[in-house]
């Protein structure tokens, strides 16, 4: 390579041009990759929604044939019976910008397992006397088939120290202490609510919301992109700096500076 360029077959400038020529495509390809993970989380979101408004609309299929919970199956209907048992709150849950909580009851059917039933939603602070007493006899509920609840899915939290009779989320890890019975590893939300509560709507199960980690997924994305293009800007400008110090030296313009020794007068 002739002229100023020739600095380029250095070993120092080998190792800075195998650096970017690697970089760069690896942060495109993590950029894309993370850019996936985000429209598959999207398409996830969509699929689950159209799901869980479809399925308001379909007929309810027997609880058995549609367990275990997954994104295929969370948000239809389901029809379950049995009788009621024990009843717990489920304070701090927020519904039309109001807050409240849900009043979940136990549904004891013929399998030996207990189906945990959202029956409604009241206003104001979690009250035992505030719920409705659940019907008796056999009954027969339909509604939207709900995975377990974790900490931070549907904005969910870690409740700790409720009173007794309350429980912080709906699943069977949180209810295996409070309830004498075995539990399906699933929850039913009522079409209508019971006795005059509101109904609880679906949700999406958790992993397919637009959610933080999906618009973190498009955070990385960006950054990735942008790591990018920095490397190729260094690049240019590692360039640029060692080209003017090239001509520089040529001109005669770069010269080592000595410091004159002090004497002393």
């Amino acid at each position: 390579m002739e002229g100023v360029y020739r600095f380029l077959l250095t070993p120092r400038w080998w190792g800075i041009n195998v650096f970017v020529l690697l970089a760069i495509p690896f942060c495109v390809f993590m950029g894309s990759w993370q850019l996936g993970r985000f429209e598959d989380r999207v398409q996830d979101h969509r699929a689950v929604t159209e799901q869980v408004a479809s399925g308001r609309h379909e007929a309810a299929r027997p609880l058995a044939a549609m367990l275990p919970v997954d994104k295929s199956t969370a948000g239809r209907r389901v029809g379950a019976s049995g009788r009621y048992g024990k009843q717990l709150l489920v304070p701090g849950r927020e519904l039309d910008g109001r807050s409240g909580f849900y009043v979940l009851t136990l549904l004891r059917t013929g399998s030996g397992k207990a189906l945990p039933v959202v029956r409604g939603w009241l206003p104001g602070t979690a009250d035992p006397a505030k719920a409705p007493a659940p019907p008796r006899g056999e009954v027969t509920v339909t509604g939207a088939l709900q995975a377990s609840e974790t900490p931070g899915s549907n904005g969910v939290g870690a409740q700790g120290g409720l009173p007794a009779g309350q429980t912080g989320m709906i699943s069977s890890a949180a209810l295996v202490n409070l309830v004498p019975y075995r539990l399906y590893d699933a929850w039913v939300t009522l079409d209508r609510g019971d006795a005059g509560m509101k109904a609880v709507p679906a949700s999406a199960p958790d992993g397919t919301g637009l959610d933080l980690k999906a618009f973190q997924n498009l955070g990385y994305t960006g950054e990735w992109f942008v790591f990018a293009g920095f490397v190729v800007f260094m690049w240019f400008r590692l360039l640029r700096r060692e080209v003017e110090a090239q001509r520089d030296a040529e001109l005669g313009l770069v010269t080592e500076e000595h410091p004159a020794p002090v004497t002393s007068g």
